[in-house]
């Protein structure tokens, strides 16, 4: 497609030389007005069959074939590129959207992200990098461009065709973060009764929508300016501390990362103390916190606490051990 623009742009250009030395060849040979030598040139390189505004002299019968030979070839060759670009266009808009469709058709325990602006955008960049299947429904189409990869669904998330077309009925959840909290309440009453066991998390901006949020079906809201505050004050009173949670919670560091890993029920760790297991002895990865099947956390459990099947825990340690970990977890007693 940016070729035949290119080859477009090229065919305009020549087209507009050819008119600019037509019409100076008439001026020059048979000594004709500006208005005259171009009208004589456009419709000698648009082959309407007018007849010539004056007589030709023999010179200007030559300088004449020479101009229909070159001014005809270009304007084909400019409308051949433009319906080229028309179909081609078209072909690929058609193809692109059974190639969409198809994708997400095969997705299942994905996450839906409604909104690609800011906080989309970083949601995103998460997700992929945890390798997590998700699909973007996003409305403004000036955002497109930096969705390169991502499996982006033009329209809105208030929608329930919109939300279905992104496979919501598969979905293990969705993340609403659209610019307004009337908009993430329709998409989280939507959802909610969409896909009853969906996870879903919502963006607050005002004071009182949380709870709103909340009453409507969602499992988490997130006020990002109630957050941002928290995060600078904390910034100022206790650096060290931000500094720690920053660099263990960034994706893609390979010294240190915190995970939170279910035990599974036919788990080989359920029923074992936190020194039985041997991850910290053997992987050396330190347990944070443990959170019941009940909701209850556990902040610094003691190498004496007990692991229960469903339990999830909070690890922090080098992802190779983690995954070394998160193996345990899941294995088969």
């Amino acid at each position: 497609m940016r070729g035949l623009k290119k080859r477009l742009i090229f065919a305009l250009v020549f087209i507009t030389c050819v008119v600019i030395a037509g019409s100076a060849g008439y001026m020059l040979i048979e000594g004709w007005g500006c208005l005259d030598s171009l009208y004589m040139t456009v419709i000698t390189i648009a082959s309407v069959g007018y007849k010539e505004i004056h007589d030709l002299s023999a010179n200007g019968r030559i300088f004449t074939i020479i101009l229909i030979i070159s001014g005809v070839g270009s304007v084909t060759y400019a409308l051949t590129t433009i319906a080229k670009i028309v179909v081609e266009g078209e072909i690929q808009e058609v193809f692109g959207r059974k190639r969409l469709e198809k994708k997400i058709k095969e997705l299942k325990g994905h996450y839906i992200v409604c909104g690609y602006g800011r906080m989309g955008r970083i949601i995103c960049r998460e997700l992929k990098e945890k390798d997590i299947k998700f699909v973007v429904i996003e409305k403004r189409p000036d955002t497109f461009e930096s969705a390169e990869e991502t499996l982006v669904l033009k329209g809105d998330a208030t929608k329930d065709e919109n939300l279905k077309e992104a496979g919501i009925e598969k979905a293990k959840g969705l993340i609403s973060v659209l610019p307004t909290d009337a908009e993430n309440l329709f998409v989280v009453l939507s959802a909610r009764e969409l896909n009853p066991k969906l996870f879903i998390v919502a963006r607050a901006g005002e004071e009182g929508s949380e709870q709103k949020l909340l009453r409507a079906g969602a499992d988490r809201v997130v006020s990002p300016y109630h957050i941002g505050g928290l995060r600078i004050a904390h910034t100022v009173l206790k650096p060290a501390v931000v500094d720690f949670i920053e660099f263990a919670t960034k994706s893609g560091n390979i010294d240190l990362q915190m995970e939170e890993i279910t035990v599974q029920h036919n788990s080989k760790l359920a029923g074992l103390t936190l020194d039985e297991c041997g991850i910290g002895r053997d992987l050396g990865i330190i347990v944070v916190a443990i959170k019941k099947v009940s909701g209850d956390m556990k902040f610094n459990p003691t190498f004496r606490t007990s692991i229960e099947a469903g339990d999830t825990l909070i690890a922090l340690g080098e992802i190779s051990k983690l995954r070394i970990f998160e193996d345990m977890a899941t294995a088969k007693g």
